[in-house]
């Protein structure tokens, strides 16, 4: 049984985005792309994640052939491209290097953002996809099964997902202090950069829906507002509608305060000691930081946002360690059950060669023992039957024991010499070839 698991793709590390967009697969070409590698040389299972950060092909292959070869050429075959324009961009794990991977990236150890949870949700459909046309069988069942349960196990013993991991998580964390119920707040958007649009995905995520948003250009105003179903508000009015909203989102790129002590002042006062939620994401800043002395209001700046991002990413990196502890123990334990199967067609060859003597002997000794009653002769066959399974208990037991055992393939590339026993897929040279090669690519 001469297989290997081995992965080949590129990522946010190794290439950037305009190269991973041409790799990318969009969820209807998954399905052909899938049906395509099938006939791929080499790949006997095939698995495609494929996410704007990364693009990978997960292989069983012969562990004799070359699946760099044979994947790149599948991608860049599907995919129309030059593979010699993109062959730097690739990296390629085979083996328990390969398994421990796929379990970095499920648990979001390979992610851009350390720890995020997305991708495991990724994983787990790239899996059924590849099920659903007949593209996984019993190794990568098992394998993106593991992979799966690691990702929730991760999750679920370490702190890793404890700590907000961005800048718009941030923001959207400390709001959830000061705001119980934020599906009740009024949120003001002013400007309509990428991070404000982010911070307010999250808040809408939170279930906030009343939103305002304000900006000079009405083009972008009415594309936002259209994206999160909010309504357009004039920036000459944005202060009279400040005095409406709970928390409020700047980020602009005026060269100077667009809100000062004087104008929050106002707005405060109107709204009779209820308190406020400024966040300026703006450099140069959009907020003057004096406003942060008037009562009820709270005012978060770049800086401190990414101040307790930083101490929070420190608190993912050290329950990151935890995490690669539980993704060792589990690979460790799949490259346990995958070498276990290694060893069946070895011990498939070795009782079929004990049956055979057995049934030769039983043959000689019925011939010498003529007019046994069938009871009798029932009691020798059961006799025969007894002394070779017991003769075999020690030795099968040994091999399941040495499979997950370094020298394990050399071990039973002997024991394969020392019965002349003939495996299927020269088991016996395997060991040899195996010395010569480089897990890792």
């Amino acid at each position: 049984m001469d297989i290997d698991v081995a992965v080949l793709g590129i990522n946010h590390k190794t290439a950037p985005v305009e190269v991973r967009e041409k790799l990318s697969f969009s969820e209807k070409e998954l399905e052909e792309a899938l049906s395509f590698s099938q006939q791929a040389n080499g790949l006997q299972e095939t698995v495609i994640i494929s996410t704007c950060n990364r693009t990978e092909v997960y292989g069983v292959v012969d562990y004799h052939s070359d699946p760099r070869s044979a994947i790149i050429q599948f991608l860049t075959e599907y995919k129309g491209i030059d593979k010699e324009k993109l062959r730097d961009c690739f990296y390629i794990y085979r083996g328990e290097e390969a398994v421990l991977h796929l379990f970095k990236v499920s648990a979001g150890l390979d992610s851009m953002v350390l720890g995020e949870t997305q991708i495991l949700g990724q994983v787990k459909e790239a899996y059924y996809k590849s099920m659903e046309v007949d593209g996984v069988d019993t190794i990568f069942h098992a394998l993106f099964q593991q992979a799966i349960t690691v990702g929730k196990r991760i999750q679920r013993e370490t702190e890793i997902n404890d700590h907000a991991a961005s800048v718009s998580y941030v923001a959207v964390n400390l709001v959830k202090k000061i705001f119980d119920a934020l599906s009740r707040q009024k949120v003001m958007i002013i400007g309509a950069g990428e991070m404000a649009q982010l911070t307010l995905k999250h808040l809408c995520g939170e279930g906030v829906n009343d939103l305002i948003i304000v900006n000079r250009n009405q083009e972008q105003a009415k594309s936002l507002a259209k994206t999160f179903r909010g309504r357009v508000v004039s920036y000459e009015y944005m202060i009279d509608w400040m005095k409406e909203s709970d928390i409020v989102i700047s980020s602009t790129s005026a060269p100077h305060f667009i809100i000062n002590e004087e104008k929050m002042k106002k707005v405060m006062e109107e709204r009779e000691g209820r308190k406020m939620f400024l966040i300026d994401i703006a450099v140069p800043r959009d907020i003057d930081p004096e406003v942060k002395k008037l009562q009820g209001v709270y005012l978060y700046n770049i800086d401190d946002l990414q101040e307790v991002l930083d101490s929070n990413m420190k608190e993912r990196e050290l329950a990151a360690k935890k995490a690669k502890k539980i993704i060792d123990e589990e690979a460790c334990e799949f490259q346990c059950w995958l070498k276990a199967r290694m060893v069946v067609p070895m011990i498939k060859a070795l009782r079929e060669r004990a049956e055979e003597v057995r049934t030769e002997q039983l043959d000689r000794a019925m011939e010498k023992l003529k007019g046994l009653s069938d009871k009798e002769k029932k009691v020798v066959e059961n006799l025969s039957k007894n002394i070779v399974n017991s003769f075999l208990r020690d030795p099968v037991l040994r091999l399941k024991e040495m499979a997950g055992e370094e020298e394990a393939d050399e071990s039973i590339s002997q024991l394969c010499d020392l019965f002349g026993l003939e495996l299927e897929g020269e088991y016996n040279n395997k060991s040899k070839k195996m010395k010569n090669m480089n897990r890792r690519y």
